[in-house]
């Protein structure tokens, strides 16, 4: 199900759109078109259950790449715009861009030397996660992004990782679907919750991610 937003999007009106179950989508970048979406399935990341093979782990163990925090958000953002078909427009952009600024939303950054490879975004609000995109240039890239943001969701305390849609990919890691009611009734519980994207150390080394990551097959 999808309706139209009345008036400007603002960050705040954004925020209550999230707390509300709905999402903001475009149908492509030059589209100045704005949509709420409140999908009759979800796609939700149990954090209990999120799966890491062995080939996954082992490459997080080899240290290849560097993982950051926030350290570049909006390249996040354009490189996750940056294909074919996308629902990020230049409004939505912009307004990703102010939730940064207010400590909303976050990224993880895979970086090979000074290139940025691969990454995932999304908006924090009391214990939910609402997780926006996802890119990749290098082999698992966008997979050690989400290892790394589940690890951290666990560790701060987080109970509810919306993915807004399953796919294949996701689902190959753990993701799930469930009903419009009970993702509400999740979310109801996540918003009176308080949780800290922070709390984990930047520093945390693979074991502990694997660790807390807590499913390898």
């Amino acid at each position: 199900m999808s309706v139209k937003p009345h008036g400007t999007i603002t960050p705040e009106l954004l925020l209550h759109g999230y707390a509300s179950g709905v999402f903001p989508m475009s149908d492509s970048i030059d589209d100045p078109e704005i949509y709420w979406v409140d999908p009759q399935l979800r796609g939700v990341f149990p954090l209990d259950n999120f799966h890491v093979s062995r080939r996954l782990a082992r490459r997080i163990r080899q240290k290849q790449y560097t993982v950051t925090v926030n350290q570049c958000f909006g390249v996040v953002v354009t490189a996750c715009a940056n294909r074919a078909e996308t629902w990020i427009n230049s409004e939505i952009f912009d307004l990703y861009g102010q939730l940064h600024d207010l400590g909303h939303a976050h990224s993880i950054e895979i970086m090979d030397g000074t290139t940025l490879v691969g990454g995932v975004y999304g908006v924090a609000l009391n214990a939910a996660f609402f997780g926006e995109s996802m890119f990749s240039l290098r082999t698992d890239a966008s997979k050690i992004a989400l290892t790394y943001l589940v690890a951290r969701l666990k560790y701060g305390g987080f109970t509810l990782f919306d993915t807004q849609f399953q796919t294949s990919h996701l689902k190959s890691l753990g993701a799930m679907e469930v009903s419009r009611d009970t993702y509400h009734s999740q979310l109801a519980d996540a918003l009176n919750k308080e949780a800290d994207f922070f709390a984990l150390d930047t520093a945390a080394q693979p074991s502990d991610i694997l660790h807390l990551s807590n499913h390898t097959s």
